[in-house]
């Protein structure tokens, strides 16, 4: 085959990239699925807790688990046959899933009618494996019947444990999406909290019947852990990390997978894929964790330098400068700034002897934060606010400057009126801790990955994935507007 042209390689880029920006909207599929090692121990069933920012695949995995097909891949993948093996139900999450459960409007109608989050848990856990006791009742009358025969429920679940064990399986729970689960942060946090201690419960008290609890860090952290051996929920999270070999893996992944004569050819020149059947082909090892090859695959895209050679390889500046202050890349940022940075070279640098142009690139890295900024001013709105207070300042900065700055706009009032009005409409809010005390701010941002901390001087710092969407600047940084 003959070698593809520049516009060729953009248009696959597009093509390729542009496929996995939402999971919402995108369901995952056999030809798409990417398994990088580094999500080995997440899709362990004896992990309870999977931790992940949005963007990082906690919603794909969770869909991808309820499908036979999908979860036997990754099963091969990860060479774990108890996972294969693996009953999959959904607990919460999932809307348009065929098991039973409730959804967020379930959730709250529950809560307020005085229910006990673990009553309402242990109803889903019964109603998830299927068991009869519950099936013909609607939601409350479930959670009557828990709360009210906590003998018989332990006796159901047994029996479940028995059935998983007597047939070599395990019958795993999946729960995601519990930003949604009710709508009011406060509440949210109950509702996690009531959750992790069911998890835990099947886990201590059964051998088979599992839970998979995909989380957020900062929900995680933020819901109560007073019960009974709480600390062995910390000891036992996976985190849904990307790595640069994994980003990489990941493109090169949807390239050779896209489908039609484009991928055969990216396919043809990156080594000998392997035909796993139904348009799903598996990239050679080298070049899914091997970052030198890597970096030849994506030279001959982008070139091997951002311009010139003092501006830094190209292989590691992209995902070096998307990356959070907790060292964190979201592979929906990763794939957005190549995408943008494709179509931005085929409509305005279309001659340009390589498939991405450096600038082109630098342009994607600016609309990946300004995805990145959008998705945490929804997640975690009072932190946008904050470090919007910043914008026209220079980083790095020292912390005094930035507590003088959020006095002199307003930023605890402006605080407080955002929680009075989510308290109001019942919306979901994040925080903070504390409005009027800027230290423990500075700490929550950096707990977040949104603020860092230079270690010679101690001066506030923020990642270019956040800092230029927020204008904020920087001598020699990544500008917000493109030139």
């Amino acid at each position: 085959m003959t070698d593809l042209s520049p516009a060729q390689y953009r248009d696959l880029l597009i093509t390729a990239a542009g496929a996995t920006f939402e999971a919402d909207s995108v369901e995952p599929n056999l030809r798409l699925l990417y398994t990088p090692h580094t999500h080995r121990l997440a899709l362990d069933p004896e992990v309870t807790v999977v931790q992940g920012e949005r963007g990082t695949g906690k919603t794909v995995w969770a869909r991808a688990l309820t499908d036979d097909r999908l979860r036997g891949v990754a099963a091969a993948a990860y060479m774990m046959p108890r996972l294969r093996r693996a009953t999959v139900t959904t607990g919460f999450g999932s809307w348009d899933s065929a098991n039973e459960h409730p959804g967020p409007g379930t959730m709250r109608a529950l809560f307020d009618s005085g229910a006990d989050p673990v009553d309402i848990w242990h109803a889903v856990v019964l109603v998830a494996l299927g068991d009869p006791a519950l099936r013909d009742l609607d939601w409350p009358a479930r959670v009557r019947w828990v709360a009210e025969n906590p003998d018989a429920y332990e006796r159901r679940l047994w029996d479940h444990d028995r059935e998983a064990r007597a047939k070599d399986t395990v019958q795993l729970i999946l729960f995601d999406r519990l930003e949604h689960v009710y709508g009011t942060r406060r509440i949210d946090d109950l509702l996690v909290s009531g959750l992790l201690r069911v998890a835990l419960e099947l886990r201590m008290n059964t051998r088979c019947v599992r839970a998979k609890v995909f989380l957020r860090p900062d929900m995680f952290e933020s819901a109560p852990r007073n019960f009974p051996d709480a600390s062995k929920i910390r000891a036992n999270p996976a985190l849904l990390d990307w790595k640069t070999v994994g980003l990489y893996g990941l493109l090169f992944h949807q390239m050779g997978n896209a489908g039609g004569d484009l991928a055969a050819r990216f396919r043809e020149q990156t080594g000998v894929w392997q035909d796993e059947g139904d348009g799903r082909f598996v990239a050679p090892v080298d070049a899914m964790a091997d970052a030198g090859r890597q970096e030849e695959i994506f030279a001959v895209i982008a070139g091997r330098y951002m311009g010139a050679k003092q501006k830094g390889y190209t292989y590691t500046w992209l995902p070096n400068h998307l990356q959070d202050g907790n060292q964190q890349v979201s592979p929906r940022s990763f794939l957005k700034a190549i995408s943008t940075a494709a179509a931005y070279t085929r409509d305005n640098l279309a001659t340009h002897e390589l498939p991405l142009h450096h600038d082109a690139i630098r342009r994607g890295v600016r609309d990946a934060s300004l995805l990145r900024v959008d998705e945490i001013t929804e997640d975690i709105p009072w932190a946008a606010v904050a470090v919007g207070k910043l914008e026209g300042l220079q980083v790095p900065i020292e912390e005094s400057a930035v507590r003088q700055c959020w006095n002199e706009k307003g930023l605890t009032a402006e605080l407080d009126k955002m929680v009075v009005a989510q308290q109001e409409l019942e919306v979901r809010s994040s925080g903070p801790r504390d409005t009027a005390d800027h230290p423990s701010l500075i700490r929550q941002l950096e707990e977040l990955g949104i603020m860092t901390r230079r270690r010679t001087d101690q001066r506030i710092d923020l990642p270019d994935v956040y800092r230029i969407a927020f204008g904020i600047g920087r001598k020699g940084g990544v500008r917000r507007s493109a030139t």
